[in-house]
């Protein structure tokens, strides 16, 4: 007979591994390393993320289940410069360690934050996964939907299982990492999103975070050769003026002039229905920030059709669209062995499976 749960906490708690990412201390409490919140916490309670807990001294994390399951093309993650017109199966679970009031996954993400939020968890194996990810002509495996460093442990039991398969691993991700979970996802992960929200402190405090840590990781991602890319949702009246969108370009430009830039709509969803949505007006306008500032791809997304050229890959030389796009469809990928067809420019990314070209790092990164 089925065991038979009373609500989602109850369920979740029984979806459980012992943690990978943890150090236990002599009074029973132990320290979390899967995100910066690098969480203490005591026996009988849980971390920041509310799905991570200490049962007698031990810390366990997520796994088991998918809260989400679904083949996107890799351009919905977004990665622009990995794989054109690639499949990725893309698996989530429950929970953030961060709590943005305009969240568009929030009902996996703020489950056990908020009543209102949390889907029925469906138990699946990393074998499972990967047999549909194959089944479905898909080339990559992407954790994501709620944040992926809280469930750590569960996705490199997925990719344990995808990599001897020829898949392709990443993560879509609040950047909010610490050196330990990325040793520990190193072997595994070859693309990673980061989302950059704001470059004001005290606002990253509101939505639960810090910015000093995400500013780490992508300099540390990129130290690492993990190909990153790079995603702000430019929301009116929150970081859309023209010095903060200056001060995230000058910041990404002094890690690597080759991080791609997406700077993408914002819609009223979840708690945040007061500001106006993103026009293709304020995208633009931070494009040029961008590019004014040196990076060399910037991106405007969530607007398909609506921002030109901008949702083109455009080679830094000569001008060449060496990748078109509209919305997630590849409309022409004319590289050649990852370079412009005209000018034989190099561009960074990782375009085939085994045609990696790195960025180019800066010197005061």
């Amino acid at each position: 007979m089925a065991q038979e749960f009373k609500t989602l906490g109850d369920l979740l708690r029984a979806l459980v591994a012992e943690s990978e990412l943890h150090d236990t201390l002599p009074d029973g409490s132990v320290r979390c390393y899967a995100c910066g919140h690098e969480c203490l916490i005591k026996p009988g309670r849980a971390g920041v993320c509310r799905v991570r807990f200490n049962e007698g001294g031990k810390l366990y994390a997520p796994f088991g289940y998918v809260a989400g399951l679904q083949v996107d093309p890799i351009e919905k993650k977004p990665f622009f410069h990995a794989l054109p017109g690639a499949l990725a199966m893309s698996f989530g679970m429950l929970g953030c360690d961060l709590h943005c009031s305009y969240c568009q996954n929030w009902v996996t993400s703020q489950a056990l934050r908020d009543p209102i939020a949390g889907v029925r968890p469906q138990r699946v194996t990393p074998q499972q996964i990967v047999q549909l990810a194959l089944r479905h002509g898909a080339q990559v495996v992407t954790s994501t939907y709620n944040e992926p460093l809280i469930t750590s442990e569960w996705a490199v039991a997925v990719f344990r299982e995808a990599i001897p398969h020829g898949l392709i691993c990443s993560y879509v991700s609040n950047g909010n990492a610490t050196a330990r979970v990325l040793d520990y996802l190193q072997p595994y992960v070859r693309l990673y999103k980061v989302d950059l929200k704001t470059f004001d402190d005290r606002k990253y405090r509101k939505l639960g975070g810090r910015l000093e840590p995400v500013l780490w990781t992508i300099r540390e991602l990129v130290r690492r050769d993990i190909w990153t890319e790079v995603v702000t949702l430019v929301v009116p009246g929150f970081n859309d003026s023209d010095e903060e969108l200056k001060q995230i370009a000058d910041f990404l430009v002094s890690v690597s002039p080759d991080i791609p830039w997406h700077v993408t709509a914002f819609h009223k969803d979840y708690k945040m229905t007061d500001p106006e949505d993103t026009r293709p007006e304020h995208l633009m306008r931070a494009r040029d920030i961008g590019l004014k500032a040196g990076l060399r791809y910037v991106y405007a997304g969530n607007l398909p059709g609506m921002v030109g050229d901008a949702e083109n890959t455009i080679c830094p030389e000569c001008g060449t669209a060496v990748v078109e796009r509209f919305g997630f469809r590849i409309l022409a990928n004319r590289l050649k062995r990852g370079a412009c067809p005209q000018c034989g420019t190099k561009i960074p990314g990782l375009w085939e499976k085994d045609l990696f070209h790195p960025m180019e790092k800066s010197q005061t990164a």
